[in-house]
């Protein structure tokens, strides 16, 4: 059973987070950068580690880990993913740490499962379905409903105010 509302394959970007693989919609993704310095910002929520200057630019940069519940980061050659989230009509350009980013892959919508219904405790609505590649699961997220209005209004307002 495929998800419905992917009917064509689609270019994915794949990146790990620990063990696993998750994946974005390239159309999503703006560009791929080495992880540069990350100014920290006072009272900032936990899974946002900072700003980085991105040609001149202030761009909030968050840690995936943190944001799915999986521990930190750790700091080494990890990969920064900028890319670029909307919500209710206004895009942020928002830099993602990953442990590393593992390729632009094709999906063919037979490919991919709906999302596993697991409960009431656990959140799934940003996981737009579980890729299959050979026998590994990738998890496609919807990454416009991985950060709420809250939690972006929150990295908007850090972005603003390093700006000033």
């Amino acid at each position: 059973m495929s998800v419905p509302s992917i009917t064509e394959t689609g270019q994915y970007l794949s990146f790990k987070l620990e063990e696993e693989s998750f994946a974005l919609d390239i159309s999503n993704v703006r560009e791929v950068l080495d992880c540069t310095k990350i100014t920290r910002v006072p009272q900032g929520p936990e899974f946002m580690l900072g700003v980085v200057n991105l040609r001149g630019g202030v761009v909030p940069v968050v840690d995936m880990r943190r944001k799915f519940g999986m521990g930190r980061t750790e700091r080494t050659r990890n990969t920064c993913i900028i890319m670029e989230v909307e919500l209710d009509g206004q895009v942020t350009v928002l830099g993602a740490l990953a442990d590393s980013v593992q390729e632009v892959m094709e999906i063919d919508p037979e490919h991919i499962e709906p999302a596993p219904r697991i409960g009431i405790r656990m959140k799934t609505g940003f996981v737009k379905g579980m890729g299959r590649r050979d026998e590994q699961f990738i998890i496609i997220l919807d990454i416009n409903k991985v950060f709420s209005a809250e939690e972006l209004a929150m990295v908007n307002a850090v972005e603003e105010a390093e700006a000033v």
